[in-house]
């Protein structure tokens, strides 16, 4: 390399560090001989340029949203045994992947018993929801409940409020394993119509819709965020076997096959 060229590159690096550009700084080496081996035009090599720094953005933000998203693992759909669930359609599952309910600030609501990868779809369609650059929140509605009465008790309800309505996907796992008492059924009323037509929530449920005026302990009171939650909804039932019984039953047959 030239002095000449040795020059304009740290001029070009000392303006990418300006700019924030520090893939750049790293990178100007191999892209002159990405571009030269290449014979690239000026604009052929503006546009790699780009094309590089904003996927390397890109998959930072992808990755900062994961760590603030608070989901309990990272799977996505290609990790889900669709053969296990076959009553399971697979293309309404893909359809929700497509993320038009998001774009549409519509909810989804994944039921079922125990144990069939409720939450693994849900957790995939976040995943795919943050690659495309939404904001991801995760919460079992325990949690969620626990959080709220506390942040009333201590004068801060509006503040932990944005906590849930802040993020463009909600997703919201196991309701209906507790119960709920009144008073916390209407938190959980106050983030659904908060939400409602301003941001997407992903719920999981082992309960039918029929079963919720039970798990919030008032039958008006879960017909009003049924109202608020189906309006704009994709509800999917998945009824097959447990996939904790699969595994269970997987090591089980390992362990017979090593004897």
């Amino acid at each position: 390399m030239s002095v000449y060229d040795e020059l304009t590159g740290n001029r070009i690096r000392t303006t990418a560090t300006k700019l924030g550009l520090p893939h750049l700084t790293e990178s100007l080496n191999q892209y002159a001989q990405r571009a030269e081996e290449g014979k690239l035009g000026y604009l052929d090599f503006l546009d790699l340029v780009l094309a590089e720094e904003l996927a390397v953005r890109d998959d930072r933000r992808f990755r900062q949203g994961l760590r603030l998203s608070k989901l309990p693992h990272h799977k996505t759909l290609d990790d889900y045994d669709f053969s296990f669930q076959p009553e399971l359609d697979p293309r309404k599952v893909k359809d929700l992947a497509t993320l038009s309910f998001i774009e549409a600030k519509a909810n989804a609501a994944l039921l079922g018993p125990p144990w069939v990868g409720k939450t693994h779809i849900a957790v995939a369609l976040a995943v795919a929801a943050c690659r495309a650059g939404f904001s991801i929140y995760f919460t079992t509605l325990d949690d969620m409940v626990r959080h709220l009465k506390t942040a009333e008790a201590n004068g801060r309800m509006a503040s932990k409020l944005r906590t849930y309505l802040r993020p463009g996907v909600l997703v919201v796992d196991e309701v209906g394993y507790e119960p709920l008492e009144r008073a916390e059924a209407n938190l959980v009323f106050q983030v659904i119509s908060k939400r409602y037509e301003k941001g997407s929530i992903i719920l999981t449920s082992n309960k039918t819709f029929s079963e919720w005026g039970q798990v919030f302990g008032d039958e008006v009171l879960a017909t009003a965020i049924l109202d608020r939650l189906l309006h704009h909804c994709d509800v999917i039932s998945i009824n097959g076997p447990s996939y904790r019984l699969k595994n269970r039953l997987a090591a089980i047959e390992r362990d017979a096959d090593a004897a």
